[in-house]
């Protein structure tokens, strides 16, 4: 397991000290416990693709010929024809999310679950409870893998969004630390896609300006980012020098479970988004389900490349 810190220097004192959690490959993961025999070997965790079914989880060799989620699972077949295709078992992926958000709730009691797979947790102020957060992190690595056996990637910050980003960077089974005011430098050689939000039209037209990494973006001011790019401008400035003020919610906050997902080009094909759609709601159920809890209304969001923001939502029957 790979730990890794921006600067040699120990992390100073921050303001908040954030952990993104992600089980690496969780539903193959979960298979290759339940049959060992399946370990390092290419697994599709998906619908019948005579039944258009999609692709749930892929393991990391399934992934090296280019197999993710969400993708037909004609297509991911034809591009790994050998993998083993295994039928999706929620009931065992909700038990076993369950377990991890378990032992991140004995770490500290704000945790946020993302999904069924990742969380963030707010570790500020229990370094005597767990020593520094990186601690804190190897802690929380290390008992996942010995108590369900799951590996999981982890990023530190001192704010979700670049401790997503790490966590991202890290994966698999890695660990990287962000050390509080080194933010910017961290972000700074990435390529402007890592910038939550920016698709492809946003990041040609960033490009045209001749902005090609987050440090580039990070040189501009506000006034003129604002000028050329209206509101996504100020969001652009804030992400650019990893300013994100948002807290750590955890569920008994949060009225609402849901899922997103940001394409890395537009797009506009009408059957891959109702398939990324149905992806996402059956993570989303698979969460409902795994707490008990029944869905009163359900609301679908779509953001274009020019962040204009749509929705629409139904109330279900009761």
């Amino acid at each position: 397991m790979n730990a890794k810190r921006l600067a040699n220097q120990p992390a100073g004192r921050s303001e908040r000290s954030i952990i993104h959690v992600d089980l690496d490959a969780f539903f193959a993961s979960v298979e290759e416990i339940l049959d060992p025999s399946l370990r390092g070997k290419a697994i599709i965790v998906g619908g019948d693709p005579a039944r258009r079914g999609v692709v749930s989880s892929a393991s990391y060799p399934a992934r090296a010929y280019g197999v993710r989620s969400a993708m037909p699972m004609a297509q991911a077949l034809r591009l790994c024809p050998d993998a083993i295709v295994i039928t999706p078992r929620h009931h065992e992926y909700s038990r076993r999310s369950r377990a991890v958000m378990a032992i991140l709730g004995e770490i500290t009691p704000i945790v946020e679950p993302l999904s069924i797979d990742e969380a963030f947790l707010d570790v500020t102020g229990c370094e005597r409870l767990w020593g520094a957060p990186l601690e804190t992190a190897r802690l929380i690595q290390r008992r996942i893998l010995r108590e369900q056996q799951l590996p999981c990637s982890l990023g530190i910050a001192s704010n979700k969004m670049v401790a997503k980003i790490a966590c991202d960077l890290g994966k698999p089974r890695g660990l990287v630390e962000v050390p509080a005011g080194e933010e910017a430098a961290f972000l700074a050689p990435l390529p402007i896609e890592r910038v939550w939000g920016v698709g492809q039209v946003t990041a040609e037209r960033l490009r045209s300006l001749g902005i090609e990494t987050i440090g580039d973006l990070a040189e501009w001011s506000q006034e003129d980012l604002v000028r050329i790019l209206g509101d996504t401008g100020r969001h652009l400035y804030r992400a650019a020098r990893g300013i994100d003020d948002s807290p750590v919610e955890t569920e008994r906050e949060r009225r609402s479970i849901s899922q997103e997902r940001t394409f890395g080009h537009d797009e506009g094909d009408r059957r891959v988004l109702e398939r990324t759609v149905l992806a996402m709601s059956e993570n989303v159920a698979t969460r409902l389900r795994e707490q008990g809890l029944v869905a009163e209304t359900v609301r679908l969001k779509l953001r274009t490349p020019a962040f204009a923001t749509y929705t629409r939502q139904a109330s279900l029957p009761r």
